[in-house]
């Protein structure tokens, strides 16, 4: 046996081991080689999130909205567009939410492929403030309650459009869930009860908190952004109105996006001579893990410590 023939062998026998190893790697992690799993698709991280929690390990869950991005003006690559039309179902929240999304989302339903409004089917709520146009209101996960909803509407979703998983799995995962999102109800329920009935008056960045304040019983007294987008921009009008609201209202405390830059609540706060505390929320959009809102559940539980603070820290009714 020649030398070259013997280097031959010995790299077709060590190439045979690695291909084995990597085959074996796919086949533990994803199934038998050149099997494709099952794909659901999720536009926005939180509803990604509740999604991830409810299919676990019995599909690919593929999110396309990044940590601490905004759901109002986030894109999509060429090729995360074509995700949504090669999905076995794709969720997104509707209701206007994904305003750069939708056309994508509309193109996979042209294409055939399953596609569910999570909040269109959780009881939507016009915006609070706005003109009496009757707009729905896209924030609905900032009451968990609403979130129980969606998480009974993706199940029921996953279980009819999604090829190939355990339905048994499937509901175990989100009756798991629902009761730790109405143990969250619970513990905001218990919270905010420590904030005096005169001082749960919210001011935020933009109207996001509609259904939190419908649920728990606060007064939304305005939003420094109008209507229900960070796209829109505010008029000196806008400002001087919400400012005296504030001021007849004994606001002392602003609730701005911690992913949003703040520099109008700033401005909002000079306008009140320095009174006014602007407090950083996680609104509409997760972190990374361990940036304090990593899950949907650490989100809220991050909120609601900084809502109750921030309320009864500034109120009329401490003094």
């Amino acid at each position: 046996m020649t030398r070259g023939t013997t280097g031959t062998r010995r790299r077709h026998l060590l190439a045979a081991v690695l291909t084995a190893a990597v085959l074996g790697a796919t086949a533990a992690g994803c199934g038998a080689p050149g099997e494709e799993r099952p794909r659901v698709v999720v536009t926005t991280n939180i509803l990604g999130d509740v999604t991830r929690e409810v299919i676990g390990d019995e599909a690919e869950v593929t999110v396309l909205m990044r940590a601490g991005a905004d759901p109002h003006s986030f894109g999509l690559s060429a090729v995360e567009a074509a995700m949504l039309e090669e999905a076995d179902l794709v969720v997104h929240n509707g209701m206007g939410l994904e305003e750069n999304v939708v056309r994508h989302v509309e193109a996979a339903a042209g294409a055939g492929v399953a596609t569910v409004a999570v909040g269109e089917a959780a009881d939507p709520l016009p915006y609070r403030g706005e003109d009496g146009s009757g707009a729905p209101d896209p924030h609905f996960w900032t009451d968990p309650d609403r979130m129980r909803t969606a998480t009974a509407v993706i199940t029921e979703q996953v279980l009819e459009h999604v090829p190939d998983v355990d339905a048994d799995t499937i509901r175990a995962n989100a009756e798991s869930y629902d009761a730790e999102l109405a143990e969250l109800t619970e513990e905001m329920t218990d919270a905010f009860g420590a904030i005096p009935e005169e001082d749960r008056k919210l001011v935020t960045n933009h109207h996001v908190f509609g259904y939190l304040a419908e649920r728990f019983d606060f007064e939304v007294i305005g939003a420094i952004v109008p209507g229900g987008t960070t796209l829109a921009s505010p008029s000196s009008s806008d400002l001087a109105s919400l400012t005296e609201a504030m001021r007849q209202a004994g606001v002392r405390a602003v609730f701005a996006d911690s992913s949003q830059p703040d520099r109008l609540a700033q401005v909002l706060r000079e306008e009140l001579g320095g009174t006014v505390e602007v407090v950083p929320l996680f609104t509409e959009s997760l972190t990374e893990p361990g940036e304090g809102a990593g899950t949907y559940l650490e989100m809220m539980r991050a909120n609601t410590a900084a809502i109750t603070d921030g309320l009864t820290r500034t109120g009329t009714g401490t003094g």
